[in-house]
């Protein structure tokens, strides 16, 4: 079992009871401190944090750094500006950019998801005519079997039908 030291101005170097730093870590116990003059150091955590979430800034936001901006007159002023605010150069670049191309739309926050399909001013009119076009062509079926009707019966009974000719259909 590994044990753990600790530095004492009286006692010189002096064992600590108690297992692994490991154990005491997965268990939330604080990492070892060790002593020196009254004061406690603690040992950094080698944890890696967890990542921050990406920040969104407001167009109102965007408009009042730009114009901070446009103020400094003086070399070194960005850079103040931007080291207090927490900002890149490259956010200033992309926000006046943005500025340029329409103001508060493009500075607006996009809406994520599907983008909603504008409507055809002239749906309901196809629709209608689609409508009319099959309701036509289901009549013009039941045209077509009634005349082949007629035919059979015409056929049967003898009767000697006109050609297309006789009737003018060409």
């Amino acid at each position: 079992m590994e044990k753990k030291l600790i530095e004492s101005r009286e006692m010189g170097i002096v064992p600590l009871a108690g297992g692994s730093e490991g154990a005491r870590r997965a268990t939330g116990v604080p990492p070892v401190a060790a002593a020196s003059e009254g004061h406690i150091r603690s040992v950094p955590d080698p944890e890696v944090p967890e990542k921050k979430p990406r920040r969104k800034f407001t167009a109102k936001y965007k408009l009042e750094i730009l114009e901070k901006a446009d103020q400094c007159t003086e070399p070194g002023q960005i850079g103040a500006l931007l080291r207090k605010e927490g900002l890149y150069s490259s956010n200033l670049t992309t926000w006046r950019k943005q500025r340029e191309n329409g103001l508060l739309e493009a500075m607006s926050p996009k809406k994520r998801g599907r983008k909603e399909k504008e409507k055809n001013p002239l749906a309901p009119k196809v629709a209608e005519l689609e409508k009319e076009n099959e309701r036509l062509r289901k009549k013009l079926r039941k045209a077509e079997i009634i005349i082949d009707v007629q035919k059979k019966v015409s056929e049967i009974l003898g009767i000697a039908q006109p050609t297309e000719d006789e009737r003018g259909i060409s």
